[in-house]
């Protein structure tokens, strides 16, 4: 059996996402809401965005944004609105606990990514940033057509 050659780049992405993802959730269960709660209602903020147009933004399934509006309007943090010039379509509210949802939500990312960075050695930070950036707009903007299904990587329910 030989030796592989080259670093497994994708296991170390997928476990870094994976772990980072936890990491943020957990993070977020002391606001009561999940990541993906928050991003919708950071995007939405101050905005007059449809559901879909909320749903493209966050990169969800239209199935998993009527789910996360839901607990956000169960939480009494958006609520859904008619459209003024489109009746068929619903313009999400934030509503005042939800942008101060929002404020401590960007409080909590951004502690949970500092402590990402901190991890590294001071002079690797914006080297490692930017080399994401690069991958993220470059190589790895779009994702590649094939015959197979390939899924995102799902939370694993306790």
């Amino acid at each position: 059996m030989s030796t592989p050659t080259v670093t497994d780049i994708s296991f170390l992405l997928s476990h870094a996402g994976h772990v980072l993802s936890t990491q943020m959730a957990a993070a977020f269960e002391e606001l009561g809401i999940s990541p993906r709660g928050f991003c919708v209602l950071n995007h939405a903020i101050g905005e007059e965005l449809t559901q879909n147009q909320l749903a493209e933004l966050s990169d969800l399934d239209k199935t998993t944004m009527v789910v996360t509006l839901d607990a956000l309007e169960g939480a009494g943090l958006a609520e859904r609105r008619p459209s003024a010039t489109d009746r068929r379509a619903r313009i999400v509210h934030v509503t005042e606990a939800g942008r101060a949802a929002v404020e401590r939500g960007r409080l909590v990312s951004a502690g949970v990514h500092r402590a990402v960075l901190d991890a590294l050695p001071a002079e690797e930070r914006a080297v490692f940033v930017s080399a994401l950036n690069r991958l993220v707009d470059g190589h790895l903007a779009t994702p590649a057509e094939s015959a197979t299904v390939v899924r995102r990587a799902r939370r694993t329910q306790k």
